[in-house]
């Protein structure tokens, strides 16, 4: 059965005879008449019984008029579905997000997204690694990814984003001899504090904690444990009783919106346009 199957189907049992249900169809009534006719020795039953002016649908008849008005409906709500993705005024937008990008800048990213389309679900996948970014958006299970950029990118599209300046945050006590801002090279001699998978270059020679939370970093950094690395719109934001020291020279990472080369999915062109 189809779904035109499906519709004289039902259109003849709720008009009670082909007469009324080819009007209302607006097709001929031999037409009508030969598919049903149609749909019975595929189904190998009779749908009606017939005599009078009125067809009555058999027990069969009814049995399969339920079912073509479930198709019918299902029918119904995935046009909806497409209709509310293709408009924006539905769906789900799914982006692999690198962790040590979760605080910035995907917050701003997602407020100003919601903003413009708020009937749109925008869903955040963990990344521990680049590798896993990407290997979610080759699998089909995100449509975007929020990565650090490089050569790894071949192949995708690349929306960029301002580049995101790193600074060291440390306890007071373990900034007292620093000095301000802080040589890359002595990074070596400070015990780092870092969240699993996270790459940073040049590597980290000192990493004393990895932890897989970064509440649990900021918390071990306040208390004096190590020091860490984090955006200097992060420090400035969300840690406090903690130093936040520039790093000579920057340090510098290049961000942005990867995605599958080709036609993006609405709700995907609708984030790369805020951008």
């Amino acid at each position: 059965m189809d779904i035109r199957d499906a519709e004289y189907l039902v259109a003849v049992v709720d008009h009670g005879g082909v007469t009324r249900a080819s009007k209302a169809l607006f097709i001929a009534q031999p037409s009508l008449s030969q598919a049903i006719r149609a749909l019975e020795r595929d189904l190998g039953v009779e749908l009606f019984t017939r005599g009078g002016r009125e067809l009555q649908p058999t027990e069969a008849g009814l049995a399969f008029t339920a079912a073509a008005r479930r198709v019918l409906a299902d029918v119904d709500r995935g046009r909806a579905a497409v209709r509310d993705v293709v408009d924006l005024t539905g769906g789900v937008l799914t982006l692999s997000v690198l962790n040590s990008l979760a605080a910035d800048p995907l917050p701003a990213l997602a407020g100003r997204f919601h903003r413009r389309f708020p009937e749109v679900r925008l869903r955040s996948l963990s990344a521990d690694t680049p590798d896993t970014v990407l290997r979610a958006l080759r699998t089909g299970e995100a449509d975007a990814g929020l990565s650090e950029t490089g050569e790894f990118t071949h192949g995708l599209d690349v929306a960029r984003l301002p580049d995101q300046e790193l600074v060291l945050a440390l306890h007071r006590d373990l900034a007292e001899e620093l000095p301000d801002p802080v040589p890359v090279s002595a990074l070596a001699d400070i015990p780092m504090i870092v969240e699993i998978g996270e790459t940073v270059q040049p590597p980290l020679e000192n990493v004393a904690v990895e932890c897989a939370h970064r509440q649990a970093v900021w918390e071990l950094v306040s208390q004096g444990a190590g020091a860490t690395l984090v955006p200097a719109a992060v420090a400035a934001r969300e840690l406090r009783d903690v130093e936040a020291r520039r790093l000579d020279p920057p340090m510098v990472r290049d961000v942005g919106v990867l995605s599958r080369s080709g036609r993006k999915p609405p709700a995907l062109a609708g984030l790369l346009a805020l951008l």
